[in-house]
């Protein structure tokens, strides 16, 4: 029997690996300086976005001044009717320092609450506390921002300058029908509404905010309610009342973090 000799060939088998592309360290640095570009870009763009605020609403902030106090007395040269300096400017000390105080509460509350552009478009077309506040609130709770941040900045300001076109158009529509509607605006039936829209509005917003540390929000709320209360001619100053109450919350806050901080110590 005739035998044949296979020679069989034994192939390698397949130990190839994949294998990562080497990045060479001049490839890391245009990355890295690539990048470092860009956050120059965008900071670079952010400020000549806050310079071009800050000028466009310091000039309009004039010219709103110059209209709302030049405009009597234009009025009483034209119908020559100018009122007497000297008790307007008694009438003005009567009640002007209560509001001046109450103002720089407000600037320095809400100012970092709505960034350059909106406050500058809240504090002209004002209405703060009624519709300005609660719409730039109500828009960076639904997008998510944070104050300070460039994206809270650019929310408030078109949050508020919507608020305040719809505010224009409201009010347009209302006096071209308030003379048809005015029955009704009157009505005796409709007065307690109307009497409870802002604080059925705060209120809902409120919300909002207690159910997430209702043990944080209950104590100032019901100090400032016995307050009130116990003394109810200080619910017109409630922009200055607003300092002693942030106080009392932000001691909380404080006392609340050092105490959870102590436990996960232990």
């Amino acid at each position: 029997m005739r035998r044949e000799s296979r020679q069989t060939d034994h192939l390698p088998k397949n130990t190839s690996k994949v294998t990562t592309p080497v990045v060479s360290s001049d490839t890391r640095r245009l990355a890295a300086g690539q990048v470092e570009t860009d956050r120059e870009v965008s900071t670079d763009n952010l400020s000549r976005y806050t310079e071009g605020t800050h000028m466009i609403g310091r000039i309009a902030t004039l010219i709103t001044l110059a209209m709302l106090i030049g405009a009597p007395f234009v009025i009483g040269l034209y119908l020559g009717a100018l009122p007497d300096l000297g008790a307007a400017a008694k009438a003005f000390l009567a009640v002007g320092l209560v509001w001046t105080v109450s103002s720089v509460v407000e600037f320095l509350v809400y100012t970092p609450m709505l960034g350059s552009g909106g406050g500058y478009l809240a504090f002209i077309s004002g209405n703060l506390i009624n519709m300005k506040i609660p719409c730039a609130m109500n828009a960076r709770e639904i997008v998510g921002t944070k104050t300070g941040t460039p994206e809270n900045e650019i929310v408030s300001t078109l949050s508020i300058a919507a608020s305040s076109l719809v505010t224009i158009l409201v009010l347009a529509v209302g006096v071209l029908l308030l003379v048809p509607l005015q029955p009704i605006l009157q009505s005796e039936m409709l007065a307690p509404a109307f009497d409870n829209v802002v604080p059925a509005l705060f209120g809902a917003m409120a919300y909002q905010y207690y159910r997430k540390n209702w043990k944080l929000a209950l104590v100032p709320l019901v100090l400032m309610s016995l307050l009130f209360i116990a003394v109810p001619s200080l619910a017109s100053q409630t922009s200055i009342l607003i300092l002693p109450a942030g106080a009392i919350t932000i001691a909380l806050a404080w006392l609340q973090f050092r105490s959870g901080e102590g436990r996960s110590r232990l």
